[in-house]
């Protein structure tokens, strides 16, 4: 999951260095916590938030083959 949130994040960022992924993984569920650069920030999210879901709906169709949930937090 990490990888994937990486690349797909990365493929959105300008700063490609600052982009962050951690991972915790409890049971099926697995916790995503990304940090982007600021200046990449409204790019990543864009308009109404349609961007950052099109990354959560690609995840949890990759966790979904390995029978567990996904969950991708924005951090500031």
């Amino acid at each position: 999951m990490k990888e994937m949130a990486m690349f797909l994040l990365k493929s959105l960022a300008v700063n490609k260095d600052a982009v962050i992924v951690e991972e915790r993984e409890e049971q099926n569920s697995v916790y995503l916590t990304a940090k982007v650069d600021p200046a990449d920030k409204g790019k990543v999210i864009g308009k109404d938030g349609c961007i950052i879901k099109a990354v959560r709906t690609v995840l949890s169709a990759t966790a979904s083959k390995a029978n567990k949930k996904v969950s991708l937090k924005l951090e500031d």
